[in-house]
Order: structure tokens, then sequence, then C-alpha cells
């Protein structure tokens, strides 16, 4: 039986909010703070990102470089940004997802993809 006639305890509650917002915090700068990459063209294109979406350094091979083709480079470079982009987006997932959950779910946190 709760005490207090079936009432949940307010302070408890709270301070159960209170550390979820705090986790979720140190998550969120925790994924600020760590990069992952992209490739595309078997290497020749290397994006790298934050795991919050943040683009850090791009890398292009000068085998990737053909100054009569810079239309294959531009997709080379799009395709690599976007891996990049979809590996932070994973990263997010598994570091935000379990926090989102404790806090009713993911789907109503804004900012957040899932």
């Amino acid at each position: 039986m709760i005490p207090g006639g079936g009432q949940p305890n307010m302070q408890q509650l709270l301070q159960q909010a209170q550390k979820m917002q705090q986790d979720l915090a140190r998550a969120q700068e925790e994924l600020a703070n760590t990069e992952v990459d992209g490739q595309a063209g078997g290497g020749l294109v290397r994006a790298t990102v934050t795991g919050a979406g943040e683009l850090r350094a791009l890398a292009i091979d000068p085998k990737a470089v053909d100054p009569e083709d810079t239309e294959t480079l531009a997709d080379l470079i799009v395709a690599a940004v976007q891996a990049a982009n979809q590996n932070a987006q994973t990263l997010q997932q598994q570091k935000l997802g379990p926090l989102a959950q404790g806090l009713g779910g993911g789907s109503g946190i804004p900012g957040l993809p899932f």
C-alpha cells in the first residue's frame, strides 16, 4: 500500500524527474563531444560529425578529385555527410533512447528524432 492514501510521493517524483533531466543533459553533452564518421566512394571521401550532427571534418582523397567531373565529387561529399549523420542518429538513439523512454516515451521531447 502506498502511504498517503494511494497518492504517489510528489517529492520523490520530482527528484526522479530532476535526475532524469540531469542524465539527459549529460547524455546530450556527451553526444556533442563524441565524433562519428561516415564515408563514400570506398573511403575516398570521409565526413566526421558530432553525435549531435555538427559537421567537424571532411577528408577528400586526391584520387576523388577530377576537375572534369566535380559532380561526382559533390555526390561523394553529400553521401559521406549523410552516412556520418545516420551514424550520429544511431548514436543518439543509443544514448538518449533509454532516457527518453524514462521521460514518457520519447516522442514528446522536442528536438529528438525519435
